[in-house]
């Protein structure tokens, strides 16, 4: 193992010499994590398996478990167990995630979205007048940690697909945690940018040095107390997080935060299922290709969007359009498109803001979610879409005919998140999205033993549900606060398939709060429409509303683009859109069949494998 701690962390320096250790200057748009500027990726193949993920760490940690006869599950558990360590500001085992699976004849979509406490109520996130908080106050505290859920769910998943004994998979991050990593310049910076984290002394002590600067690139940074955690659920499984002195730890941490205490119970921890749901899977037509897209159900509302988005899309006269070639000399989406696109996209977000909650307390419109993505109510949705002109309102449509009493949620910020994508020998493969919501997440850092350095985080999730539980006319949310409740979420993890031979095609997702969705539509349709790699598809700028105002990456579009939507009534606003898409996809070189992967440079991700 000491050999491959010292393999992964040179990968990891080498890897991120080309990226600025500075970001970019900032604009105002609410970013789920800074900028840390641009590493060019050079794209990969691989003819047998493959492993996508947002650190050299733990991407080489997840091919090494499939090297070693592992499975798709085997090397996700692997890879999120050192994301943990290295990426500690995006997920880990203090969070949650939505996996979506398939063995080559079916898929599953594996839920260990975080819970609300039982002692949580619709009042959670609202001040002493009965206001929302700052949002700030509300996620730097214990009232926004949510029942961790990450862990117990990939337990779930191994015990249906894990081919490699549990513990053997700890082995990586075990090793890494107890040698040290290289501070990667990523995470240099966003420590350089955090404030909140310094309020918390088990993490001041870990990230920062005594003058309060963090920790400089390269630096290699051990994580003692990290390792014995995952050491004890190596040998027991998830109940070494969910029950005995971890558990109480992270009570300890939530229910004494100095200022806003959640109410988070040893026996909220106890209680904690993972839940296997159905994968919303819809049909979609790219070129002359017929295909199947399947994504997360609710709680996640990524599934929906992105097919709506899709969908809404293909029935403009856009539907076919190709990237441009302006004076600059790049293919890019053209006016026209983009205009296209925002307008599916603000009438996907009406609907998402109407209907998408937890299915375990919230119905279905219709009963069953799949009628947002039925073909005569995407029919109609269309045909508020004018080429000409941005509509005045974006309303939530009926699907299924049936009025809901539901008030819209009102647009909040959403933050976090990695993602994972993994093909292995064996014909399975997996999507996975992993998040502890904001950057470093509630910022609180849990210890069983104060006097060694290091622990993990927890997450801020309950932030997802709506502040305010309902409108000024009393009408609920269905994505307010209730015990038990998931939040909301816009993880996308997508699977691709050939409709008529049922042959994977693609894996692919983003960190980037509610971004995420046009994230993973954009590199969806620039490989299955545009016929673009996966990593020139991911490379392609970012875009995207979420109601609001038209978000475009920037100095990526011309002048005359943004002018040409500004004239057809768009706000657009111009600022970094820090993705972090990974995505793998069924291709040739040199007339043999390939994986081909792509990583995103606004992030420190690469792929690997045999």
């Amino acid at each position: 193992m000491k050999r491959l701690a010292g393999l992964i962390a040179s990968l990891a320096l080498l890897s991120a010499c080309g990226t600025p250790s500075s970001p970019p200057p900032s604009s105002s748009i609410a970013q789920p994590e800074g900028a840390s500027g641009l590493t060019t990726k050079p794209g990969w193949a691989f003819p047998r398996q493959a492993v996508a993920a947002a650190n050299p760490l733990a991407t080489e940690a997840g091919a090494r478990i499939l090297r070693a006869g592992g499975s798709a599950v085997d090397a996700a558990i692997a890879v999120q167990m050192v994301l943990t360590l290295v990426e500690p500001q995006s997920s880990g085992i203090g969070g949650g995630a939505f996996l979506l699976h398939h063995d080559g004849r079916r898929v599953q979509a594996f839920d260990g979205r975080e819970t609300a406490p039982a002692g949580a109520n619709e009042q959670l996130l609202l001040d002493e007048q009965g206001k929302p908080l700052p949002f700030m106050a509300a996620v730097a505290s214990g009232r926004s940690v949510g029942t961790p859920g990450a862990v117990a769910m990939l337990a779930q998943a191994h015990r249906q697909h894990g081919k490699l004994p549990w513990a053997r998979l700890f082995e990586p991050a075990i090793a890494l945690a107890d040698q040290g990593f290289a501070v990667s310049p990523r995470l240099h910076t966003l420590l350089m940018a955090e404030t909140a984290l310094k309020s918390d002394p088990v993490a001041a002590a870990y990230f920062y040095r005594p003058d309060g600067q963090p920790h400089p690139v390269g630096h290699m940074l051990r994580n003692p107390e990290l390792a014995q955690v995952l050491r004890n659920i190596a040998a027991q499984g998830p109940i070494a997080l969910h029950e005995g002195p971890v558990a109480q730890a992270i009570v300890n941490k939530v229910r004494q935060h100095p200022v806003r205490p959640g109410s988070l119970a040893l026996d909220d921890l106890k209680r904690y299922q993972p839940r296997e749901r159905e994968a919303l899977c819809h049909d979609h037509t790219a070129g002359q290709r017929a295909l199947r897209i399947c994504g997360f159900p609710p709680p996640s509302s990524g599934a929906i969007a992105v097919g709506q988005v899709l969908g809404l899309l293909a029935r403009t006269p856009q539907a076919q359009a190709p990237l441009t070639t302006p004076a600059m000399g790049t293919a890019l989406p053209s006016a026209d498109w983009l205009h296209s696109y925002t307008e599916a996209s603000r009438l996907a977000f009406a609907d998402r803001a109407q209907y998408v909650a937890d299915p375990d307390f919230v119905a279905a419109p219709g009963g069953r979610w799949s009628s947002l993505l039925d073909a005569r109510y995407l029919d109609e949705r269309a045909r508020l879409i004018s080429p000409g002109a941005r509509m005045p309102q974006a309303p939530a449509g009926v699907p299924g005919g049936v009025q809901v009493g539901w008030a819209p949620m009102p647009e909040q910020p959403e933050y976090g998140t990695s993602h994972i994508s993994i093909v292995d020998a064996y014909g399975n493969a997996l999507a996975m999205t992993t998040t502890i919501e904001a950057v470093f997440g509630s910022r609180l850092m849990v210890t069983t033993d104060p006097s060694r350095p290091g622990g993990f985080l927890l997450n801020n999730e309950l932030t997802d549900f709506s502040f305010a539980p309902r409108n000024a006319q009393g009408q609920p949310i269905a994505n307010r606060v209730e015990p038990g409740k998931r939040p909301r979420s816009s993880m996308s993890p997508t699977l691709v398939f050939d409709k008529a031979s049922g042959a994977l095609l693609m894996s692919a997702g983003s960190p980037g709060g509610a971004l995420i969705i046009h994230f993973t539509a954009k590199t969806l349709h620039g490989a299955l429409q545009w016929g673009l790699s996966p990593q020139d598809a991911i490379n392609l700028p970012n875009f995207g509303t979420t109601g609001g105002p038209l978000l475009l990456e920037q100095k990526r579009f011309p002048v005359a683009t943004v002018e040409a939507l500004r004239q057809r009534g768009h706000t657009v606003e111009e600022g970094d859109m820090t993705s972090g898409l990974q995505a793998l996809m069924r291709g040739s070189r040199r007339g043999q069949p390939v994986w081909l992967g792509g990583a995103d440079p606004r992030r420190e991700g690469i792929v690997a494998g045999d």
